[in-house]
């Protein structure tokens, strides 16, 4: 079984993949975001860099999907593929960070990666309003991430819903996390897990799309 967390920078996705994996006896997989050698040039100088950094992450999350297709564990995974193209890939293209030739570049290659895997069999998307994002970015420190415009963050979040509501094909359970504290409060991650429980063991149907 294959389960992706999906959420903008700061949403909390690296938290809940740990705590559902501890919960479940998942096998946690991990965006190595720190290992991207063009990251921190690309905060500094978006544009210029913006196809590297992007065509970096495709490589590495598509190798991450091979590897999970090949895998007899039940994984979890922070962030896929289809909202590295369809979220952040995008933002740089609408936003004029990557011209229409590499653009198109780009995604000729991913469509060509995508005929060889298959979607999660469900996908959790944790929405966050930006003030929420930035205070969890703030919190946890990284340099780099400190600079991040705010306009880039509701262009992101944005485009998460586009994505979650008309260009994702996959199962998704969606939560609003801006009010919950799955963390620290057994209540609020209580509630993920009996949603996660009903779609998976089929109690009932959630249909939070």
């Amino acid at each position: 079984m294959h389960i992706a967390v999906a959420g903008n920078i700061g949403s909390g996705k690296s938290t809940l993949t740990r705590m559902l994996a501890r919960h479940y006896g998942w096998t946690p997989r991990f965006e190595q975001v720190m290992s991207n050698p063009y990251l921190e040039d690309y905060y500094k100088d978006i544009k210029r860099w913006s196809f590297n950094m992007e065509v970096f992450f495709l490589k590495e999350r598509f190798r991450d999907l091979l590897e999970i297709s090949k895998s007899s564990k039940d994984i979890i995974q922070d962030r896929t593929i289809y909202e590295g193209v369809y979220v952040f890939t995008e933002n740089n293209h609408r936003m004029g960070n990557l011209d229409d030739r590499d653009y198109e570049a780009y995604m000729e290659l991913f469509g060509a990666m995508e005929e060889a895997v298959k979607l999660p069999d469900l996908m959790i998307y944790l929405h966050s309003s930006v003030p929420h994002l930035v205070k969890n970015i703030q919190k946890r420190g990284r340099s780099f991430e400190q600079e991040i415009p705010i306009e880039y963050l509701q262009n992101l979040n944005d485009l998460y819903e586009e994505f979650i509501r008309e260009k994702y094909k996959g199962k998704v359970l969606l939560f609003n996390v801006d009010d919950m504290d799955y963390e620290h409060v057994p209540k609020d991650f209580g509630k993920i897990i009996d949603k996660i429980d009903a779609e998976i063991y089929g109690l009932f149907s959630f249909n939070e799309k």
